[in-house]
């Protein structure tokens, strides 16, 4: 059977703001267009517009209004960024950079840091050989000094969730969030099966905001399983290389592991 993929973000994001329990956890997410950019820096100040279709943070753009500056309106599209003095000006730069591709607006969430740089978590959930979700793995990435997006193709660092989190926090409160996260994932993950029934793994970006409440950013359903393999402990990767083997993923072959 076939493993099914949903390339459309806005796809999956109206299936997880169906659900009751999922939807306070998902940022403020609507199509992109003049009015809703607009209304949403006014309530937000800052935004993320973004590509309905798309991989590994490209076309990720950071839109901010920042009313106390000369210039107001800034936003950056990878290592570039621009300053404007009036939203029409802004507006009408922002669909060159952004070209004819349909994009989302969302809420912009302030993420936590670590030496002063953004992070977010990956949250990777899948089948398990008695075809069950199971949450098989968190891994935090640290966003690039000069990047707003902390994929690692875009210059991320894959570190573990521990190092990022107990600096934020209590030891009490990095197990909650921890177990919270563990939940979260198969709860995202059993909602979108209800819609897409052949999903097997999927990999859930959620960022902590300054009162540690978990937003769900985005959902993958082509996760970069080997993005884990950079952790010290390698039996988080060899668990989810397994999983991904026995539901169809990868051949049956041993994966080559870096000393």
């Amino acid at each position: 059977m076939t493993i099914q993929r949903v390339h459309s973000k806005w796809a999956k994001t109206k299936v997880l703001l169906a659900d009751p329990i999922i939807k306070p956890y998902i940022p403020d997410t609507r199509s992109f267009n003049r009015a809703t950019v607009e209304q949403m820096l006014q309530q937000y100040q800052m935004i993320y517009v973004k590509p309905v279709r798309g991989t590994f943070g490209k076309g990720v753009i950071r839109v901010e209004n920042r009313a106390d500056a000369a210039s107001p309106y800034f936003f950056q599209s990878e290592e570039k960024q621009y300053r404007f003095k009036s939203f029409d000006e802004m507006y009408r730069k922002l669909l060159k950079v952004k070209r004819r591709r349909p994009y989302l607006s969302q809420q912009g969430i302030v993420l936590l840091k670590y030496n002063n740089r953004r992070f977010d978590l990956r949250v990777m959930v899948q089948k398990n050989p008695r075809n069950q979700w199971e949450t098989t793995g968190i891994i935090g990435r640290l966003a690039h000094t000069r990047r707003i997006v902390t994929n690692y193709h875009n210059g991320g660092t894959p570190l573990p969730v521990e190092k990022l989190l107990q600096r934020n926090m209590s030891t009490d409160q990095y197990r909650a969030v921890l177990a919270q996260l563990h939940d979260q994932g198969v709860l995202i993950a059993k909602a979108l099966e209800k819609q897409y029934p052949r999903i097997k793994e999927i990999g859930v970006d959620i960022a902590l905001d300054q009162n540690l409440k978990p937003w769900v950013l985005e959902v993958n359903t082509l996760p970069d399983v080997f993005l884990f393999r950079k952790l010290h402990d390698r039996k988080i990767f060899r668990r989810m290389y397994a999983y991904a083997v026995a539901y169809g993923r990868y051949h049956l072959r041993k994966p080559k592991m870096k000393n």
